[in-house]
């Protein structure tokens, strides 16, 4: 595929821990491509959008220098490669979950950042790294290193490290534990500050922000007793309100509501606790609101 310079342009991870949920979140806000083998870029179905391949760490710099419009990326990578105000942040994407933690030891007794003053420190983000120190005022040798960070406290080469933790159960393993946390991170969708296209920017954006709303929500039908209502209400408010259909019988009625995804099951007990009967739950796949 050629690459037409006014072509607007997504990067996304070619791998890693982003790169799944990236190409998953792509295709649910309706952006298709086949890509080809290994190809470093792909065009989209039915838009005038090209889908980049790249290394997640490239990302930052790809959008921040104008040679992707958007890209989807870790907020970490934004701030160790100092792009925070060379982009426009447009979403939380809600995956990707981490942080950027100090973790030394623990047979070591290193329990504070204090104490590592003058001591070896690998880190895989070495530009965050050593902004943190120096506002904590704690000189430290930073070695950079890349790959398995957790190995390094246990091969001689540090005495603690910096690097991103999930679980948390690598660092155990290595017997290290978090001592401080420097900053926490999650995949985010980023905008470069002068578009090539701002009006098909928008549409995607809209797109993938109907995506990360339906994740969200789930819809609830039921049936319920009309002297019940206003109880009911209470329970499914909706997003505005809730729609309500008249039956058959006119003492009862049909509601149709938007309700928060982790509450579901609860609300459900409660509607089926008021007398609400014929209860169903509908999973949203997209939605405008």
């Amino acid at each position: 595929m050629r690459l037409d310079t006014g072509l607007t342009r997504i990067a996304i991870p070619s791998k890693g821990r982003l790169q799944e949920a990236s190409e998953s979140l792509l295709s649910a806000a309706g952006i298709g491509y086949r890509r080809r083998d290994r190809a470093l870029m792909a065009r989209a179905k039915g838009l005038d959008l090209a889908v980049l391949f790249v290394r997640p760490d490239d990302i930052p710099i790809l959008v921040a220098e104008g040679a992707a419009d958007l890209g989807i990326v870790g907020r970490d990578l934004v701030t160790e490669h100092g792009c925070k105000k060379r982009v426009k942040e447009l979403a939380d994407l809600d995956f990707g979950h981490c942080r950027l933690a100090v973790a030394a030891r623990e047979a070591a007794g290193i329990t504070k950042v204090s104490q590592l003053k003058g001591r070896k420190v690998a880190a895989s983000m070495v530009h965050s790294a050593e902004s943190f120190f120096k506002r904590k005022r704690v000189p430290v040798q930073l070695v950079e290193v890349s790959g398995s960070v957790e190995i390094m406290v246990a091969l001689g080469l540090a005495d603690a490290i910096v690097d991103l933790v999930e679980s948390g159960d690598t660092l155990r393993d290595n017997g290290l534990a978090v001592i401080e946390t420097i900053a926490e991170s999650q995949a985010i969708l980023i905008a470069a500050k002068k578009p090539r296209d701002a009006k098909l920017l928008g549409v995607i954006q809209r797109r993938i922000e109907g995506v990360l709303t339906a994740r969200q929500y789930t819809l609830l039908e039921y049936n319920v007793p009309r002297a019940k209502l206003k109880e009911a209400e209470k329970l499914t408010p909706g997003y505005n309100s809730p729609t309500i259909s008249e039956l058959e019988d006119p003492k009862w009625c049909a509601v149709k509501v938007m309700v928060p995804r982790k509450n579901s099951i609860e609300i459900i007990d409660q509607l089926e606790a008021l007398g609400a009967s014929a209860i169903l739950e509908t999973a949203i796949h997209n939605c405008r609101l």
